[in-house]
């Protein structure tokens, strides 16, 4: 069994339990999972091949709540409104009846922007510039605010290109300026050369399922390389900014993230958003079959909520989640590809020892 490194506080030795239980149950290679408990790092944890408490592994749509994070900072600072029209700060964005979307509807996945029509080959995915042409131009796969779907590819261009508009900075640059250094988070959004020596490969495989369709395999495939590992453990993905997909951390800043969320936007003494921007993010927005995974969900501005609370999963078995009733925050950080198994059961540890 692999050899798991770290920390749990007193009390919860069954959490290091369960995650040695991955490894041994599981299938798990290499993961880290981090606890907090109102701000304050319960649970450290970190175990397998290759991985160390400061690497950086990436946690595909993990990474859209902190894209969404971004366009709220600029919400709080009155750069823009969540009533604003999309197209008031991105005019080509009004094309193809998209005129009067909102940044509300932007950040809940109701925009109707899933996918292209038109195929696109890989090396489109690497092309801020034409990926945004594309999406100003594309007609909305429904009447934007009538339902919702995951906007599984291209989240984080269409917050990205928001933030770029207004404020001049590329998402990865803003979320690193205002924060993630501000709240001392490894997690980054574009590694810079020397965060490349602490990136980990992600192992296993992602393969389309065999009687995939539907918007789904449009939102995932198009372009392609999403789940071509070779893509996604290459020096190109790593440096680049998809920031629906390619944040790289580990599960100590991911959590942290949470705990600031759960904490009104504060953690360490720093505010970076207000409680009611916070609040604002995860009332919820809409609940209903999201039309691109075919499940019922209820999105907010960029995270998942339910009964538990709120956060995000990614491909491949990486989880962000935060549940303010309990002062939890806590996330699972995966190289090795799977479901969600993992994270689940993780998840069940902690809150067994707090309920």
């Amino acid at each position: 069994m692999a050899m798991v490194e770290g920390m749990v506080a007193p009390g919860f030795e069954s959490v290091r339990e369960a995650f040695e239980r991955c490894f041994s149950d599981l299938g798990e290679t290499g993961a880290s999972f981090a606890a907090m408990l109102d701000g304050r790092l319960v649970v450290d944890l970190w175990g397998g091949d290759g991985a160390k408490r400061d690497s950086l592994i990436n946690v595909y749509s993990v990474t859209k709540p902190m894209a969404a994070a971004c366009v709220l900072v600029l919400v709080d600072r009155r750069a823009l409104s969540l009533e604003d029209a999309v197209s008031r700060h991105w005019p080509e964005f009004a094309q193809s009846g998209k005129r009067d979307v909102t940044v509300r509807q932007l950040l809940s996945h109701q925009a109707g922007l899933v996918a292209l029509r038109e195929p696109q080959p890989h090396e489109t995915i690497f092309d801020w510039d034409r990926v945004c042409i594309l999406l100003a131009a594309e007609e909305p796969w429904w009447d934007p605010g009538t339902a919702h779907g995951e906007h599984a590819l291209f989240y984080g261009h269409l917050c990205g290109e928001l933030v770029r508009r207004i404020d001049g900075r590329t998402l990865g640059r803003f979320w690193r300026e205002e924060v993630a250094e501000p709240w001392s988070l490894g997690f980054a959004i574009g590694l810079r050369e020397g965060e490349q020596a602490r990136a980990v490969d992600l192992t296993g495989e992602l393969r389309p399922a065999d009687d995939e369709a539907g918007l789904y395999a449009l939102a995932v495939g198009n372009p392609p390389g999403l789940r071509d590992l070779a893509v996604v453990n290459s020096g190109r993905w790593r440096a680049a900014e998809i920031p629906a997909v390619n944040g790289h951390g580990n599960a100590v800043a991911v959590a942290r993230f949470y705990a600031g969320l759960a904490a009104g936007g504060v953690l360490d003494s720093v505010r970076v958003l207000s409680r009611d921007i916070v609040e604002a993010m995860t009332a919820g927005e809409r609940t209903g079959p999201d039309l691109v995974f075919e499940e019922e969900v209820t999105w907010g501005l960029g995270v998942a909520i339910d009964s538990d609370g709120y956060g995000m999963g990614g491909l491949g078995g990486s989880l962000g989640w935060a549940d303010p009733q309990l002062g939890l925050a806590e996330a699972y950080v995966t190289r090795s590809m799977g479901d969600h198994d993992r994270a689940e059961s993780m998840d069940a540890a902690i809150r067994a020892v707090l309920t």
